[in-house]
């Protein structure tokens, strides 16, 4: 595991244009096209959208297979669709997105106010991860283990649509998003409001697995290749490293996320026994 560093990712970002150069306002950032909307494909993330009533959905284009299995499913068409061929949605996100038949642009959803962090459970809090693959599964992680939000940085962060939204196949639905200005002063904020702040680090005092945690525990990772930036790690109220048995000693940051989130829950008493 390299210095201050939880992701070997060194890979590229999947940066790419979205759809007619907009791709939509995240639902967790202030853009200043305030009607741009959030493009969303594929199955999962499409029909968690329709089944969201906190998402507004303005446009709905299907393929005529996808439209019958959303008929054999009943799930409710709101607004109606525009029945397409696959090549149309094709032309819109590129070829290589897997859409299966499914895209929609909607509002953004409601993003929580970090004063108003539920004061029991998990927090996610990501310092500046720019991967936008990464990060929806992170937030797909997030949903499996009801992580109760994920707080996030309002710069050097990718837009919650497209890409972000495939990868967390339908995790934008069910765990609220939070987007600060100031991370560390964000940190301060949350420990005042009774948080325990633990950012992941390989330089961290101790083993995650030995470390003392309660609720509300804040779970802090650093971005891609560089893990937290000082100020951030010099804010955590403790900082744990993860200790693996294998030759390779770094992980992806998303792969270090659900083995934090493991590791939390199991010793906040989060899982469900059998």
């Amino acid at each position: 595991m390299g210095k201050r560093e939880y992701s070997s990712f060194k890979g590229k970002s999947s940066h790419r244009k979205p759809p007619h150069g907009r791709g939509g306002r995240p639902a967790w950032r202030d853009r200043d096209d305030h009607n741009a909307p959030v493009i969303l494909y594929g199955w999962h993330t499409v029909t968690a959208a329709l089944l969201n009533p906190k998402r507004k959905i303005r446009k709905l284009f299907a393929t005529e297979n996808a439209l019958r299995r959303l008929t054999e499913e009943n799930i409710t068409l709101r607004p109606a669709p525009e029945i397409v061929r696959p090549s149309v949605i094709d032309q819109r996100l590129g070829p290589d997105a897997v859409h299966q038949g499914l895209l929609a642009e909607a509002d953004p959803l409601p993003a929580l106010d970090i004063a108003k962090l539920p004061q029991d459970g998990i927090v996610l809090v990501l310092d500046q991860i720019t991967d936008p693959h990464n990060v929806g599964a992170i937030l797909r992680s997030a949903a499996a283990f009801a992580v109760k939000a994920v707080v996030t940085t309002a710069r050097h962060s990718p837009e919650a649509t497209g890409v972000l939204a495939k990868s967390a196949s339908g995790a934008l639905e069910l765990v609220p998003l939070v987007t600060v200005q100031n991370l560390a002063r964000a940190l301060n904020e949350m420990k005042e409001h009774g948080f325990l702040t633990v950012g992941l680090d390989s330089e961290g005092s101790a083993d995650l697995a030995e470390t003392e945690l309660r609720a509300p525990l804040a779970l802090v990772l650093g971005a891609e290749g560089k893990g937290l930036r000082q100020l951030t790690r010099e804010t955590c109220g403790t900082v744990a490293r993860l200790d693996m048995p294998g030759e390779i000693k770094s992980l992806n940051v998303s792969n270090a996320t659900a083995l934090a989130l493991y590791i939390g829950a199991t010793r906040l008493g989060l899982m469900k026994q059998p």
